[in-house]
């Protein structure tokens, strides 16, 4: 059975703070805490890579967005603490009725409630894992906020680098997405379309070849019409086989989708071209099929694996 590390939060620390000289958060934030290590560059590293303009705002020691929970909307902001192991999750004045929904979406979002001793001793074992988890210590899994948006991100991001994909990804909001009616401050924000607003356009003119924006549209109208459930309730292996079965999404994308939309500690796109040609596995790289046969010693702890391995082909 998998050991998940979770950390049970003291009573919530709640502190008043301000986001600048003229505005002022009127919302108490909430201390959110972690099992060291945890490395709060690895996430603005990640986050910086892949940045939504208009839904995501990052600076050195903050990370801002904002977010749809059914009717509701909003923003969060998430900051590390100095000298703490622990996060400030701090919440749109109108969302504090929402803390309790939206506090376990953040907490694995950053990936605060998993114990990196128990994934590093496993892990460990591979004598060339070893290597890396000695380099960089206790590195996590970042995961998405939403999983649509996720899902979206991974379609786009077939088959092109991640700049091109985010800037793509980020005509789709600047088209469909509706603007933030209570930003953090003066400077617009906007909220990721919905899988209804991306069923219904054509996305013409996005800078997609023509058959991953029909793959893209079949996908928000499968969401959008409850045809297609994205959810890990009835397992990662379900979930892959309902997204394998659309047509344009194939084992990497779904596998990818598991991993970054829901925190799977398990989901390995043995695929993947960062996996392949991790400088671990020497000048000539490493095949899918062995790849994979690697991997089932990693188990339940490949997507981890996975992290490092980007993190090693990164570095080269």
């Amino acid at each position: 059975m998998e050991f998940d590390g979770r950390i049970r939060s003291d009573k919530p620390t709640w502190r008043g703070y301000r986001l600048g000289m003229n505005e002022t958060l009127t919302s108490a934030p909430l201390r959110l805490a972690y099992r060291e290590p945890w490395s709060w560059r690895q996430f603005h590293d990640h986050f910086a890579l892949r940045r939504l303009a208009g839904v995501e705002r990052l600076e050195t020691q903050r990370y801002t967005r904002s977010f749809r929970l059914g009717a509701r909307s909003g923003w969060f902001s998430v900051r590390p603490l100095a000298g703490e192991a622990a996060l400030e999750l701090s919440l749109a004045p109108s969302c504090s009725d929402l803390v309790d929904v939206l506090t376990p979406r953040v907490r694995r979002m950053f990936d605060l409630d998993r114990d990196p001793a128990a994934i590093a001793a496993h892990l460990g074992r591979d004598p060339q894992l070893a290597a890396l988890l000695a380099r960089a210590p206790g590195l996590r899994l970042p995961a998405a906020f939403d999983p649509f948006e996720q899902a979206v991100r991974a379609i786009v991001g077939q088959q092109v680098a991640v700049k091109a994909a985010v800037t793509i990804t980020g005509r789709l909001v600047q088209r469909l997405g509706e603007p933030l009616a209570e930003p953090p401050d003066a400077e617009p924000m906007r909220l990721f379309p919905t899988p209804q607003a991306l069923a219904a356009d054509p996305l013409d003119n996005i800078g997609m070849p023509g058959k991953r924006v029909q793959t893209l549209r079949h996908f928000a109208e499968a969401v959008a019409s409850g045809e297609l459930e994205l959810s890990v309730s009835d397992g990662v292996e379900t979930l892959v086989e309902r997204l394998c079965a659309l047509p344009g999404i194939g084992p990497w994308t779904a596998e990818y989708i598991a991993l970054r939309a829901f925190g799977e500690a398990d989901a390995f796109p043995t695929a993947d071209l960062g996996l392949l040609k991790a400088p671990l596995w020497g000048a000539g790289g490493i095949d899918p099929r062995s790849l994979a046969a690697r991997a089932e010693a990693w188990r339940p702890w490949r997507a981890y694996a996975a992290v490092y391995l980007w993190h090693d082909y990164a570095s080269e």
